[in-house]
């Protein structure tokens, strides 16, 4: 494990997640719930407004078109969410992500590059891109009157976990993110970063020390019949270890697709065995940086329908419902997993409003 950088941060929780399995085997799963979340940065490398464009178009081109090629067990097209960089705001990208939203092919929540913040200053942030969002361009959403987002920290620097307190600035931002009506985080995992949360593999609640960095390093866990809402609700992606490939014998699997890590069907399957569960449920988020022009033309060439490709036949391999699903809706999984509730997919059309309205 030397070879993996800062495996100490998790590396213990993921051999303890792996011993548990072994000794007290989990219910079948009977569904997967799968979302992909893009840290969609089209000015990546202080791009020129036309090469970003370009980017922005790329996905407006090609996105619809996988989209319709993959659908899930029910018949629905893969979905796709864009956290989009507050900083990096522009009109007409946004414009031609919200197309892809009303075209009911994804989603678009909130990313944040920051630093040496204040509390004040990263208010009038969240607050102002939310609202630009919503006003401006139709995105986003309401739960009892107020504005709700999902986010990724950049950097993965969440709660000033930097140990040299770059990129943040701020130990009680997990408080800040509840106040702000943030529905979850799908930051981690950020692998071999020393940012990386100690619990690993697990939907779980941080907890806020508003005094300490870190605090969402560990927490509850959310388990069926367990659903006490903490300070914020954290959705990670698979992480752990895989073997075999190249000169590489052991290397760190992070659920990161890019240019340079394609999917395999090993990884589809070490994605599975990784993933959380809650109950009968497993829940598979990956990352990747989709506006980055390697994996832009990687991504929209072939990679994603490989994606999805493997991982329809690895569910159908296993026997288990496949479902394509934003970050919002992954979140609402969640919590119905969480109470025991019947899933919206398996509902009838009034069933299902209902339960959409419930949240």
């Amino acid at each position: 494990m030397a070879l993996i950088r800062h495996a100490d941060i998790w590396f213990p929780s993921f051999a303890r997640g792996r011993m548990e399995r072994w000794l007290r085997p989990k219910p079948k799963p009977e569904r997967l719930w799968f979302t992909l979340a893009d840290h969609f940065e089209p000015l990546w490398r202080q791009a020129g407004e036309d090469l970003a464009e370009e980017r922005v178009r790329a996905w407006r081109k090609g996105w619809p078109e996988i989209s319709r090629r993959n659908v899930d067990s029910t018949g629905r097209g893969a979905q796709y969410s864009f956290f989009y960089p507050q900083e990096e705001y522009r009109a007409q990208f946004l414009d031609r992500l919200a197309e892809m939203v009303r075209m009911g092919l994804g989603d678009v929540e909130v990313h944040l590059h920051h630093c040496n913040d204040t509390e004040a200053g990263f208010i009038e942030k969240i607050e102002g891109f939310t609202r630009r969002l919503h006003n401006d361009h139709a995105l986003l959403r309401k739960v009892d009157g107020k504005l709700t987002f999902g986010f990724i920290h950049g950097n993965w620097a969440l709660d000033n976990s930097r140990p040299d307190g770059l990129w943040c600035g701020l130990n009680n931002e997990i408080t800040l993110l509840r106040r702000l009506n943030c529905y979850a985080d799908f930051t981690m995992p950020s692998g071999g970063d020393a940012t990386q949360a100690r619990q690993v593999n697990q939907i779980y609640w941080a907890i806020d020390d508003p005094a300490k960095p870190r605090s969402h390093d560990r927490g509850p866990v959310v388990r069926v019949g367990q659903w006490e809402p903490g300070d914020l609700l954290m959705i990670p992606g698979p992480i752990g270890v895989r073997w075999g490939e190249g000169r590489f014998r052991v290397r760190l699997e992070a659920g990161e697709l890019a240019a340079n890590d394609v999917a395999t069907a090993a990884r589809v399957r070490r994605w599975l065995d990784l993933a959380p569960s809650i109950g009968s449920d497993i829940f598979v988020k990956l990352h990747t940086h989709g506006a980055q022009d390697r994996n832009v033309a990687a991504l929209l060439s072939g990679e994603l329908d490989n994606v999805f490709r493997l991982l329809t036949a690895e569910c159908h391999r296993r026997q288990v419902e496949l479902h394509y699903v934003t970050a919002w809706e992954m979140r609402q999984a969640v919590e119905r997993a969480a109470r025991g509730a019947k899933p919206v997919s398996q509902a009838s059309g009034v069933e299902r409003r209902a339960l959409e309205s419930s949240l």
